[in-house]
């Protein structure tokens, strides 16, 4: 059985793709969904020899199906967030040390100590909801801070705004990690002149503005903040690990965690490099549910093994990935 230490200790490319196939057997044998699903591609042990061989779940199962592969109690669970009437994602985490494991190491990995950083959080839409793995990350992420000035706001945006003016000018390394259209609304509020902040979007408009093209919007909030770079952050309800882009919306995915780019109309083939299609991501993190995720974003990866979100499928709620067909 693969352990978390197998995770988390992975140190090469090669190491990652041989322990991937030992999770994909693991997942035939006890993820139940997984291997209905694998069944109807015609997929199993014998046939599945190299990464791109694995069957890649359309995300839309986690709205209709349980997703996990052990018979343990499901310790959390995390939902998506979603307009009123529509059927929100639901991730079972059957142990939240996989979880917990992978956001401390990743941002470690990224940013260095968590303890030399002031983070203040504005995630409204997530803070106003229950079950949002996003805060379960950040509100851990401002405890290991173990700094008394880190923590969450939500509308009180004055009180942000001194807040993170003197932090900035008292040089503390400050980390402002906000969703999207709250960040727009706080310079709207008040422009800045940071020197010593990082400000992550987590990406989403929710519906609260229209949409906008990531090159327009990190250039609106470099201007707003007056900063050279906006930083991103890149998962979902249904990963336990995340991408992080320190600008340029340029991704890369800790050891544990990798993507592949799927021809966006036939969801069994792949791209070459620099070329745009569906978003399919391993996350070794989720072997309690499924490490094999074909989303609805559309992206390029790179030779360097690094790449871009560009956007989701038209009509994503309905169309999806054409492996719904089966």
């Amino acid at each position: 059985m693969i352990t978390s230490q197998d995770i988390f200790n992975i140190a090469s490319k090669k190491e990652f793709e041989k322990i991937t196939l030992k999770v994909f057997r693991q997942q035939y044998d006890n993820n139940i969904v997984y291997h209905d699903f694998c069944d109807l591609l015609k997929k199993d042990k014998q046939n599945v020899k190299t990464i791109k061989d694995i069957p890649f779940l359309p995300i839309q199962f986690f709205k209709t199906n349980t997703i996990v592969s052990n018979q343990d109690a499901v310790q959390a669970t995390f939902t998506s967030s979603g307009t009123t009437g529509t059927v929100t994602s639901s991730h079972h985490v059957t142990d939240l040390n996989y979880y917990e494991q992978s956001f401390r190491q990743a941002f470690s990995r990224f940013y260095g100590n968590i303890e030399d950083y002031t983070i203040l959080a504005l995630l409204p839409s997530y803070l106003e909801r229950e079950g949002s793995s996003l805060i379960y990350m950040v509100r851990d992420l401002i405890e290991g801070s173990s700094n008394p000035d880190s923590g969450f706001y939500l509308h009180n945006y004055d009180e942000l705004i001194t807040k993170l003016t003197q932090l900035d000018k008292s040089g503390e390394n400050v980390l402002l990690i906000g969703v999207t259209y709250a960040l727009l609304d706080l310079i709207e509020k008040q422009p800045f002149q940071l020197n010593n902040t990082i400000i992550m979007e987590t990406g989403g408009m929710k519906g609260k503005r229209k949409e906008m093209i990531r090159e327009e919007l990190h250039n609106t909030l470099c201007s707003g903040f007056e900063v050279n770079e906006i930083h991103s952050e890149y998962g979902m309800t249904e990963l336990l690990s995340q991408a992080y882009s320190l600008g340029n919306g340029i991704f890369e995915c800790p050891p544990w965690m990798d993507i592949l780019v799927r021809d966006a109309e036939d969801a069994l083939s792949y791209v070459d490099y620099d070329k745009t299609g569906g978003i399919n991501v391993i996350d070794l993190a989720n072997i309690n549910s499924c490490p094999f995720i074909a989303t609805q974003d559309l992206g390029k990866k790179y030779s360097n093994q690094t790449f871009e979100v560009l956007g989701r499928f038209d009509n994503s709620d309905v169309r999806g990935c054409n492996l719904m067909v089966l």
